[in-house]
């Protein structure tokens, strides 16, 4: 199962869970574990989810992200779960 993490931060607002869940959903992207919560008036929230079944490669499903940044004014990184795996091995 090829996984990525997903990192969600900026200030809160209503609907950024459904609004990023929905553009995953578009990209058959499955979300497989989830944390979210408020610091300060800040939204923070990460994601597990499995790429498997994507119908775009990563560099695309990073672009496809782009307009929930714009549009939410988050900040949304992508980063393949085995490199993050990796890192902290060392």
């Amino acid at each position: 199962m090829m996984k990525a993490l997903i990192s969600v931060t900026g200030l809160d607002s209503t609907g950024i869970i459904a609004r990023v869940a929905t553009r995953l959903s578009e990209m058959n992207i499955n979300i497989l574990d989830i944390t979210q919560t408020i610091l300060g008036g800040y939204f923070t929230m990460m994601m597990v989810v499995d790429l498997d079944g994507a119908n775009l490669s990563f560099e695309e499903i990073d672009k496809a992200l782009q307009p929930v940044r714009d549009e939410m004014k988050m900040a949304i990184h992508i980063q393949r779960m085995d490199i993050f795996d990796a890192m902290h091995r060392i």
